[in-house]
C-alpha cells in the first residue's frame, strides 16, 4: 500500500483586482460562481478520503475575498474528517486590506494557525505603483488584530528589485518588517512572467527596474540584515525564527508527495504530477476527474527535482539519502559538478551534504543548471 501524503494545497483562485506583476491561477471575484466552486472543491478534497495531515495550506488568488460564512464553510469541511492533532501547521494567505472583523474570528475560531499575509512593501507609494489595494496602516492593523485573537504564527511576503526602488527604500522595508517582531518572512526578488502589466510594459520600454548588481547588492543586504536579527535563511527565500520554518512549504523542497485541490491547483502523488483545469467553469464542468494534465517522473527527472528542490534548503541534500533513495553512486553521477561548483565557491565543501553558500544562494539558477543530466542510459530504469 502506497504511503499518503501529509501535505495538501488548496487553491482559491479569486482576487478582487489584480496585481501588476502576478501571474498565479486567479481570476477577478466578481461575478464568478464562488458558491458552486467551493462546493466542487469540497467535493474534490473529500473524494481523496483525506484522514490525516501534518501541514494544510489555503493559497491564492486571495482566499480570504471570500465571505466569512464561506471561509466557515470551506475550512469547517476541509477539517471535519482530520486527525486534529496530527496537523501541526494550517496557512491560510491574506490579503491586509481584505481582513474584515468577520473574516478574522472565522478563522480564530477555526483549526488556521498559521496566516500568510501578501505586504509585499511598506512603501504607499511603491504599492500603488505594483498594483496593490493595500495600505502600510491597514497592514498595521491586520498584525494587531490577528494578535489580539491569538495569532502568533505571522508571516509576511516582501518583494524587491521593483521599478524605481532604490536601497534606501529596501532598508525601510526591512526596518518596517523588524519592528514588528513577527517569527517568518520570505522575501522574492521581483521576476517577471508573461501575461502581466509588468511584462507588457517591459517590452514597451516602460518599467525602470534595479540592475542585475543592484538586485544582487539587495539580496546581500537583506540575507545579512535578517541573519544579524536572528532569522534563519533556511531557503533560497525564506527566513525564520528557529522553530518557525513553513512546514508546508518544506513538503515542496524534500521532493516530497502532496495533494493538490482546485482549480488550477497542482499535485504529486502515487509518482505523478498533476494539474487541475484552471479556469474555474472548466474545472466546474470537469465532474469526478478535475485534472487536465498528469506526468510520471523518469528516473533522470526525479534525480533532477530532488536536487533542485533540496539545494534551494540551506540544509541541503544528504548524500547517504540520496544514494538509499535512488540506489546511485553520488559521486559517480555528480562529484565532477560538485568538484566545480566547490571550486568556484558555490558550494561549501562537503562531500556528505552538498549545500550551496551563500554565494550559491545568490546564483541558484546557475547551481541548478550544473545537475542537469546529458547521460540518460546512467537513468533509464524508472524508481
Amino acid at each position: 500500500m502506497m504511503k499518503k501524503p501529509t501535505a495538501a494545497y488548496v487553491h482559491i483562485p479569486f482576487c478582487s483586482h489584480i496585481c501588476y506583476y502576478c501571474d498565479f491561477a486567479k481570476v477577478l471575484l466578481e461575478g464568478q460562481p464562488v458558491d458552486a466552486y467551493i462546493d466542487a472543491l469540497i467535493d474534490e478534497f473529500r473524494a481523496y478520503d483525506i484522514q490525516k495531515l501534518k501541514t494544510l495550506y489555503i493559497g491564492g488568488g486571495t482566499p480570504t475575498v471570500l465571505t466569512a460564512s464561506q471561509m466557515k464553510k470551506l475550512l469547517t469541511a476541509l477539517t471535519e474528517n482530520l486527525d486534529l492533532k496530527q496537523l501541526k501547521e494550517f496557512t491560510i494567505e491574506a490579503n491586509p486590506g481584505d481582513l474584515s472583523d468577520e473574516m478574522i474570528e472565522v478563522l480564530s475560531k477555526s483549526a488556521v494557525n498559521r496566516i500568510s499575509l501578501g505586504v509585499q512593501t511598506f512603501d504607499e507609494k511603491l504599492l500603488k505603483k505594483i498594483g496593490r489595494t493595500h495600505t502600510p496602516a491597514e497592514v498595521y492593523q491586520s498584525i494587531e488584530k490577528l494578535r489580539a485573537v491569538g495569532f502568533e504564527n505571522i508571516t509576511i511576503d516582501l518583494i524587491y528589485a521593483l521599478p524605481g526602488q532604490t536601497m534606501e527604500m529596501v532598508e525601510a522595508d526591512l526596518d518596517k518588517f523588524l519592528a514588528l517582531n513577527l517569527p517568518h518572512v520570505a522575501l522574492y526578488s521581483l521576476i517577471l512572467e508573461d501575461h502581466t502589466v509588468f511584462m507588457n510594459r517591459e517590452r514597451r520600454g516602460l518599467l525602470h527596474l534595479p540592475n542585475d548588481d543592484k538586485n544582487a547588492d539587495m539580496y546581500e543586504y537583506i540575507m545579512a540584515r535578517l541573519a544579524e536579527n536572528g532569522y534563519e535563511h533556511y531557503e533560497v527565500s525564506n527566513f525564520g525564527k528557529v522553530g518557525y520554518e513553513s512546514q508546508h512549504n518544506l513538503t515542496y523542497w524534500e521532493n516530497a508527495e502532496y495533494y493538490g485541490v482546485g482549480a488550477g491547483a497542482s499535485g504529486y502523488l502515487d509518482g505523478v504530477r498533476y494539474k487541475n483545469h484552471g479556469p474555474v467553469h472548466h474545472y466546474l464542468e470537469a465532474g469526478k476527474n478535475k485534472r487536465v494534465q498528469e506526468e510520471r517522473l523518469s528516473k533522470k527527472e526525479k534525480v533532477e527535482e530532488e536536487m533542485f528542490l533540496g539545494l534551494r534548503k540551506k540544509s541541503g541534500v544528504s548524500v547517504a539519502g540520496f544514494e538509499k533513495k535512488f540506489n546511485i553512486k553520488f559521486a559517480e553521477l555528480y562529484g565532477k559538478q560538485v568538484k566545480e561548483l566547490i571550486s568556484r565557491g558555490l558550494l561549501y565543501d562537503d562531500w556528505e551534504v552538498v549545500r550551496m553558500t551563500n554565494q550559491g544562494f545568490e546564483l541558484g539558477n546557475e547551481v541548478f543548471a550544473e545537475f542537469l543530466l546529458d547521460d540518460e542510459s546512467i537513468l533509464a530504469e524508472d524508481v
